[in-house]
């Protein structure tokens, strides 16, 4: 979508009427977004890393959650 390198807030904007969920590592944005007035759903996921092979295992639960 040509978003690369769009910073937190302004992606939030951008998502807004896209998406209905942002699935994040970045543990932070409660600290930097009020979380109350988001345009979307919000998913921090937590793992060791942010590596493909570290976030795999979470898949299930946000499957599970995202419904």
């Amino acid at each position: 979508m040509g978003w690369a390198g769009v910073k937190n807030g302004a992606l939030l904007s951008l998502m807004t009427g896209k998406f209905d969920v942002f699935l994040t590592s970045d543990q932070n944005i409660p600290y930097q977004q009020n979380t109350a007035t988001l345009p979307v759903a919000l998913v921090i996921l937590v793992a060791p890393s942010n590596r493909l092979d570290a976030l795999e295992p979470l898949v299930p639960k946000v499957l599970a959650i995202l419904p």
